[in-house]
């Protein structure tokens, strides 16, 4: 039985005199994804002893927004957050009751930037961006241009779009035209930047490094710095933007499904390795043997994954990114 007293929620708030957009900073929305907690006890602690200042608008940092997979040292509490995060009339998890104190507070603000690390060793950091401006039912959207431009302040040079549309492929093909099911499992992809986007703010998701890399919490402190410059909050001047010849862009085209439990991959993948088209990726239990589509990265292979799940997802180039 779920204990929520044992643990409590925190958030720190600075409000500037002047007007300006109320921005959320968090870390730790998985518990062993220390970086973003590090690189916002750096600001603050910049704050606090007047060093840095903040301006105009405001800004909220919630350095560790699970607290038990955080004092778990593991990724989720009892599930993981970053999925089917709403607010829940009648919590059955502590994620849950993470969502009902959360998904307010992201309500009231502008912008969201979460901080977030990965496992995969070597990798470079990354950010996830959201859809371009629509008016269609999966992830309608109208502030594309200012959350791309804040995406190429933040420091790094690989972006990825297309997570929701990739992710709804998918569900569409697994749920057969069942349109309750359908719509329980797209909710079931939401997580906090998808949720923020809902309120009719905009917001990026940065992968800062591997989990324990010690350049991790300064590639966190480096975006926050930047976002703050960037948006106005402080005295600074506007980081310049990543050169489009220096950018890597990737959207999310496909995600194939683990079909049956033994189903195996050819190799051992990590997220962003090449792929050629026809190049082998795996072997079905039946001997098929699983290629890539297209030529382009493959991105989030899951060897674990169970029967009809999500197995991978590839990418292709997105040499618009940035200039739509």
């Amino acid at each position: 039985m779920i204990s929520p007293s044992t643990y409590q929620f925190k958030s720190v708030n600075y409000t500037g005199l002047q007007p300006g957009p109320r921005v959320i900073i968090m870390g730790a929305t998985h518990g062993n994804e220390v970086c973003g907690t590090i690189g916002i006890g750096r600001v603050m602690d910049e704050i606090d002893s007047g060093r840095l200042h903040i301006a105009a608008g405001s800004v909220t940092f919630v350095p560790i927004v699970n607290p038990k997979a955080y004092q778990q040292n593991t990724r989720n509490g009892d599930r993981n957050l970053n999925r089917n995060l709403f607010p829940k009339d009648d919590p059955q998890d502590f994620e849950d009751h993470i969502a009902n104190w959360l998904c307010p507070l992201l309500a009231q603000h502008d912008v969201l930037l979460d901080l977030h690390s990965f496992n995969a060793a070597g990798g470079l950091p990354f950010v996830m961006v959201g859809p371009l401006d629509n008016d269609g039912p999966l992830q309608p959207f109208s502030h594309a241009a200012q959350e791309r431009a804040l995406a190429r302040r933040l420091g790094v040079t690989r972006f990825v779009d297309g997570w929701l549309a990739a992710y709804g492929d998918g569900v569409q093909r697994r749920s057969r035209g069942n349109a309750a099911e359908l719509e329980t499992v797209l909710r079931y992809g939401v997580g906090t930047t998808e949720y923020m986007r809902t309120t009719g703010g905009y917001a990026l998701t940065l992968e800062c490094g591997q989990h324990l890399d010690p350049a991790s919490p300064d590639v966190a402190y480096r975006a926050i710095m930047n976002t703050l410059a960037h948006l106005k909050l402080i005295e600074a001047p506007d980081p310049q933007p990543i050169p489009f010849d220096q950018m890597e862009a990737l959207s999310m085209v496909v995600v194939h499904d683990k079909l049956h439990a033994d189903d195996r991959f050819s190799r051992a993948w990590a997220s962003f390795d090449p792929v050629e088209q026809g190049e082998e990726i795996g072997m079905r239990a039946d001997g098929t043997l699983v290629t890539a589509d297209f030529s382009g990265r493959i991105l989030f292979p899951d060897a674990k994954a169970g029967a009809n799940s999500e197995w991978y997802y590839l990418t292709r180039p997105n040499p618009a990114f940035g200039r739509e």
